[in-house]
């Protein structure tokens, strides 16, 4: 019995104890919950809201993770949705991001 804990144990990755603070994870909950309204979903359609970079709100951190969190008058604050550690996720993913023109 113990060395079928110690086998199961082993053959879990160690990957799945990780916190969703990396830009991969980032990437993830922006594609769920912000894509729709920060990117075009195709050429011909407007965008509602601004193209995100690592520039965006002068490329504070801190001030990317408030207005993740709390919104504004025409977005809706995320932070009954995404916990601490995923909103820091999205940050870091954002930070990836290139200005763009």
């Amino acid at each position: 019995m113990k060395r079928g804990i110690a086998v199961l144990l082993t053959a879990f990755p160690v990957a799945a104890f990780a916190q969703a603070d990396s830009p991969i994870d980032g990437m993830r909950l922006f594609n769920q919950s912000c894509r729709v309204c920060h990117t075009k979903p195709q050429m011909t359609s407007p965008q509602y809201g601004p193209v995100l970079s690592r520039v965006s709100l002068g490329g504070d951190a801190q001030a990317m993770k408030a207005f993740i969190a709390n919104g504004s008058g025409r977005m809706p604050g995320f932070r009954y949705h995404f916990k601490p550690a995923e909103i820091d996720a999205i940050v870091s993913y954002l930070r990836t991001l290139p200005e763009q023109d």
